[in-house]
């Protein structure tokens, strides 16, 4: 599971029966040093790739979710779904403490 945070939304005029009452996501990954300060949504454009995940939990804009992605993704649903991302969690609280280094 990865951690990222909702920037957008995707629209679709026309979808499959399967994606109804969900919503797609576009979602910016967390990187290392965003987990040691609290989270804001950026600014500009993003120098990493945006995943767009599939949503059925209700996420929005600033949210921080966590989200799988590959083969674990199409597991929920019941037919064959073309779906590369999921949101699995929407996440509260980060509680971050790395390790001392001498």
């Amino acid at each position: 599971m990865r951690l990222g945070m909702v920037i957008g939304r995707v629209t679709l005029s026309r979808t499959i029966p399967q994606y109804e009452g969900g919503r797609f996501l576009l979602v910016t990954p967390f990187t290392r040093e965003q987990y040691s300060r609290p989270p804001e949504l950026p600014r500009g454009l993003s120098p990493r790739p945006s995943p767009v995940i599939y949503d059925n939990l209700g996420g929005g804009t600033g949210d921080i979710v966590g989200y799988v992605e590959g083969r674990e993704a199409s597991m929920p649903f019941d037919e064959p779904t073309p779906v590369d991302a999921l949101c699995v969690a929407l996440v509260d609280h980060i509680f971050h403490h790395p390790p001392d280094t001498p």
